[in-house]
């Protein structure tokens, strides 16, 4: 009887250990996103950001630290300048005496400063009469004009830049226009300037997708969104020289198929959600497993109440951040170097992961994960070029983020498709080192003319 009293304690003790552990999951020991924590955790005050300290332990001070070199603005040329003005002093500043011209170039100040007015342009269709018809009509506009309507090239170019790159909603767009440009417009004419926008962006976008089935490494990550309330799902696809965006209604595996196909050639990065492994498993994709996502289940172990599950975690996480430290200083060794001591750490972090492994259900499902999968969690080191994580992917996609608490979502399908091409166009532009209004203001005025629009593929360029 004291026996069974004893093993039913002993069962009560484990689970309530399990669901102590569950309840301290967070975005830094776990998958879980930030915005997820109740109360966020300390910031590492020595990994980086505000509050860093030098290696002598002293807290750094705000701004330029000592030894980094000087940011100074160059002035335009000469050339440049919409208008000088000259200051001739008629007495010293200084003592009031008399002065004459000195043999020195003078002392400059160079201000920047932006008109705000609205440019009003009337185009006049001028009425002729047909001898043939025995009527009168009117002269065409130009395609462009009549494609443009009420607002302007540029007009269009920064409406679309105030709602995508700087998030702004359309009352917020609505009063910038208004009380800084002088330019009154509805918010549902806003959202008609921006649907032609995105027209203009089909071509642009379109390319990528043909791109991206040929793409060598892609990174992959997908957050939620909301359509009318309706739960939908925002992916991202990031390769080297672009960035793509696809909102969905499915988180599953058929998106990968729909936008990639069955015969992806590539590696992918990603974490290690069911839809990536379906998609690997049926179609025998090659994968690289974030080891970022692993650490922080690792440190979920290494906290556990269990002292068992505490050993392994903090066994395999040690491998793990030794093997990072290696990759941190591979410039201190040649190549083929590297590549041994990489591979040695990376069976390390394998065999650790697989030995002694204690009895509890989260430490075997870490387990299985590289009895399944390990060579997925290392495949960086047999692929140049690949990430050991996905943080390429999870960076691309937090602006994303925070344009969603501003917009709230989509509201329709064309509202979608310009949110798709759009955050494409300013993640791809900033990836590459291009200006987003450049961008689009280069697309509206080729879309306005019925030209060839301007490609976000650098090798097509």
């Amino acid at each position: 009887m004291l026996i069974e009293q004893l093993a039913q304690i002993q069962t009560r003790v484990a689970t309530l250990e399990a669901e102590l552990a569950a309840a301290k999951k967070n975005s830094r020991n776990s998958s879980k996103p930030p915005s997820s924590d109740i109360t966020k955790p300390p910031a590492d005050r020595t990994a980086g950001g505000k509050g860093r300290k030098n290696p002598d332990g002293k807290k750094r001070k705000a701004g330029g630290q000592p030894g980094h070199d000087r940011h100074e603005r160059i002035d335009v040329p000469e050339e440049e300048l919409g208008a000088a003005f000259e200051y001739h002093a008629q007495e010293c500043p200084h003592c009031g005496g008399e002065v004459s011209p000195a043999d020195a170039p003078p002392r400059t100040t160079q201000q920047i400063e932006i008109v705000f007015h609205p440019v009003i342009t009337e185009h006049r269709e001028m009425a002729v009469w047909c001898e043939s018809c025995q009527k009168m009509h009117y002269t065409p506009l130009p395609a462009n004009i009549r494609r443009a309507g009420l607002c302007g090239p540029a007009l269009m170019s920064l409406i679309a830049y105030l709602k995508g790159p700087a998030h702004n909603s359309y009352r917020m767009v609505q009063e910038f226009l208004h009380d800084v440009c002088g330019v009154s417009l509805s918010t549902g004419y806003l959202a008609k300037v921006c649907g032609r926008v995105s027209t203009a962006l089909a071509v642009p976008y379109e390319e990528l997708i043909e791109q991206l089935r040929q793409q060598p490494i892609l990174n992959i990550d997908e957050t939620g969104h909301k359509e009318n309330g309706r739960r939908m799902w925002t992916w991202v696809f990031r390769s080297a020289l672009f960035s793509l965006f696809r909102i969905d209604a499915s988180r599953g595996s058929q998106v990968l198929v729909d936008v990639l196909g069955q015969e992806f050639a590539g590696v992918i990065g990603c974490d290690y959600f069911s839809a990536y492994r379906k998609y690997m498993g049926d179609f025998g994709v090659a994968v690289q497993f974030c080891l970022a996502h692993l650490i922080r289940d690792l440190k979920f172990l290494a906290e556990h109440p269990d002292a068992r599950n505490r050993r392994y975690g903090k066994r395999v996480l040690k491998a793990v951040r030794e093997m990072f430290s290696l990759i941190h200083h591979r410039d201190e060794y040649s190549a083929d170097e590297f590549a041994g001591l990489l591979e040695d750490a990376g069976n390390e972090v394998f065999g650790q992961a697989i030995t002694r492994v204690p009895s509890s259900r989260e430490a075997g499902n870490l387990a299985n994960r590289f009895y399944q999968h390990g060579e997925s969690y290392l495949k960086f080191i047999t692929t140049p070029g690949l990430d050991p994580t996905n943080n390429v992917a999870e960076q691309a996609i937090r602006f994303v983020v925070i344009d969603r608490k501003i917009t709230q979502g989509s509201r329709s399908e064309w509202g979608r498709h310009w949110l798709e091409r759009i955050w494409t166009v300013i993640a791809t532009c900033r990836q590459q080192g291009r200006s987003i209004f450049d961008f689009l203001s280069k697309v509206i005025s080729t879309w306005l003319s019925g030209t060839t629009p301007p490609t976000l593929i650098p090798a097509l360029e």
